[in-house]
């Protein structure tokens, strides 16, 4: 592919950013913003989608552009730094007149930017699974939410494994912690006994697991099957799944399910001692589809090495992607307003086959899937949704959001409605 497009790089440590490219005309472009950490705790996972990005830009410049112009990257590393994220976001927007932006990771970083985005009137697209209890009007979340991985993942265990006792193990921070909350309540509901269920939080970059493996190891000794449900995320997935091996336990002991860690983390880990381990997604690489097989395809060739995995989240920013383009010629315009109202309903092909599509509460469809790591560092898919499901925004297990739907299109336009007393406004979003 030929690089068609000039890529701005700003901000603090520029790790990972392309030489630039001869320039164009302000007006003769669009520009699309890129934010992901290339230095930090998440440079692990978000580095690649930094690529992937310039990736997609690069082939819808050589297809034409959109709406006639070429698109133009601008790439910023906010550097796993949340404070920072929303700095960057101002930049790309008021200072370098993005039109849309791809970008964050943890849930922190996004709620980090979202009341730039609401101010300035923006577009972002999140890529990345995460808590829900949450719908944005100038977002749109291309990640699962929990109804399309966490609370699949659990009925998995507990109707195909058997699994009775739980411990729920994440990174102290918002997606762990809220995505903890409906999995407790969801166990509860389902009549799990309190002291069958363990909660632990670590802190980003945690990486002395010798402890709380052993107290993992202790709470799956009481005669009953055990698993880890993990929200850990960032580097600290190395270390933990390493002690892991240390200890000798195998995915027939204690299982674990993981909702961050795919074939990008584990590109870095022996994986020997965890081959049977689990990991709930929407996409893995070794899906075998002619859209799969093409993009895989497409990617190691950009990035010059047949040894580049694909994962999830690259998935959702091609789905976000190309469901922007799309939006963009349907509206005829790069107007943040007529392409939020052109976003709903637009349909694109995912790389697992079929159609996602962008519902009114600014989630898509997805399929979801149980993967099992093999010794290569991919995954078998052991269990899949018959179809594609809708990211539930507000979860029916909680109180207090249980009564709350999202839709975006007039004369609703409301992001938490409540059903039952008819008013927006029924929880903070």
């Amino acid at each position: 592919m030929g690089n068609t497009f000039r890529n701005l790089c700003i901000g603090t440590a520029l790790a990972g950013c392309l030489a630039t490219a001869p320039a164009f005309a302000q007006d003769d472009t669009i520009k699309v913003g890129i934010l992901h950490s290339l230095s930090g705790t998440m440079a692990i996972s978000e580095t690649t989608l930094k690529d992937v990005m310039l990736m997609l830009i690069e082939d819808q410049n050589a297809k034409g552009g959109v709406l006639g112009k070429q698109l133009e990257a601008v790439v910023v590393d906010p550097a796993s730094d949340w404070p920072r994220f929303a700095e960057l976001s101002r930049e790309l927007i008021d200072g370098q007149g993005v039109d849309v932006v791809f970008g964050c990771w943890t849930s922190v970083s996004r709620k980090s930017v979202l009341p730039v985005f609401e101010e300035l009137n923006s577009i972002l697209f999140y890529p990345v699974q995460y808590e829900g209890q949450e719908s944005q009007r100038n977002v749109f979340y291309t990640g699962a939410a929990p109804n399309q991985q966490a609370v699949p993942a659990v009925d998995y265990l507990m109707e195909e494994e058997g699994v009775e006792r739980w411990v729920l193990a994440g990174t102290d921070y918002v997606y762990p912690r809220t995505t903890n909350q409906i999995l407790e309540a969801y166990l509860l509901e389902k009549g799990v006994a309190p002291e069958d269920i363990m909660i632990n939080y670590t802190p980003f970059g945690h990486s002395d697991w010798q402890t709380i493996v052993s107290d993992i190891a202790a709470f799956g000794s009481a005669g009953k099957k055990t698993a880890v449900v993990s929200t850990i995320n960032g580097d600290a997935n190395v270390p933990f799944y390493k002690e892991l091996g240390n200890q000798g336990i195998s995915a027939e002991d204690i299982p674990v399910v993981a909702f961050s860690v795919g074939e990008e983390e584990l590109a870095g880990l022996d994986t020997e001692p965890l081959v049977g381990h689990l990991a709930a997604w929407n996409y893995f690489m070794s899906v075998d589809t002619e859209e799969n097989d093409e993009f895989i395809t497409a990617w190691q060739d950009f990035i010059g090495s047949e040894d580049r995995v694909t994962n999830d989240p690259m998935e959702a920013h091609y789905i976000g992607f190309n469901m922007w383009v799309k939006a963009v010629e349907a509206a005829g315009t790069t107007d943040t307003d007529a392409v939020i109202d052109a976003m709903v309903g637009v349909a694109v092909p995912n790389l697992t086959g079929g159609l996602s599509s962008m519902g009114p509460n600014h989630h898509i469809t997805k399929p979801v899937l149980i993967g099992e790591i093999r010794d290569d560092g991919q995954f078998d898919v052991v269990w899949e949704t018959p179809g594609l499901i809708l990211g539930d925004e507000w979860s029916d297990h909680l109180p207090e959001s249980a009564e709350l739907i999202a839709d975006w299109r007039a004369p609703m336009s409301c992001g938490n409605y409540n059903v039952e007393t008819g008013q927006c406004g029924g929880a903070t979003n």
